[in-house]
């Protein structure tokens, strides 16, 4: 009996921990903590939760969750959408963001070699301080993940940091 018990405990932590090792990476803190390290290796102060963008985020990401297509909202804010064909988690998207460095130029302000890299200025985007970001399950099974930034980033002619 008490090593069956000792069994079930074993199985409770590590169904405990599989589960808060997946939520942890999508929280509101892990967002924001993938975005500051990138925004510090570059000397750019700290981005915050915002509440609000967080729910426009959310509202925006549930219209995809029938179709999964990263298109932009338009919206008021800077966006960075990411997307996956399986479970991708808030982390592994700005990750994939922060990813496009190696493709920006600081000295000619420009993504090199027609590969992308605006996800990633906007990221470190020195003016952007608040961030909301939501994921949500497709239909298909994809996933679908958008991040919104107040101020938004990207203008012309401007560096990010």
């Amino acid at each position: 009996m008490a090593m069956s018990n000792i069994n079930l405990a074993i199985v409770c932590v590590f169904v405990v921990s599989f589960f808060h090792l997946s939520y942890g990476q999508d929280s509101p803190q892990d967002y924001v903590n993938a975005h500051n390290v990138a925004r510090s290796q570059v000397g750019v102060g700290p981005i915050a939760w915002d509440a609000n963008l967080a729910s426009f985020a959310q509202n925006y990401a549930n219209k995809h969750k029938g179709d999964c297509q990263l298109v932009h909202s338009g919206g008021p804010y800077g966006e960075n959408l990411a997307g996956s064909s399986g479970d991708l988690s808030g982390t592994a998207a700005v990750n994939l963001w922060v990813g496009e460095k190696a493709n920006y130029d600081y000295n000619s302000n420009s993504c090199v070699g027609g590969k992308q890299c605006l996800h990633y200025t906007q990221v470190v985007w020195r003016n952007s301080v608040r961030l909301g970001c939501a994921k949500v399950r497709c239909n298909n099974g994809g996933t679908f993940i958008g991040c919104n930034y107040d101020p938004r980033g990207n203008y012309v002619g401007q560096r990010p940091y």
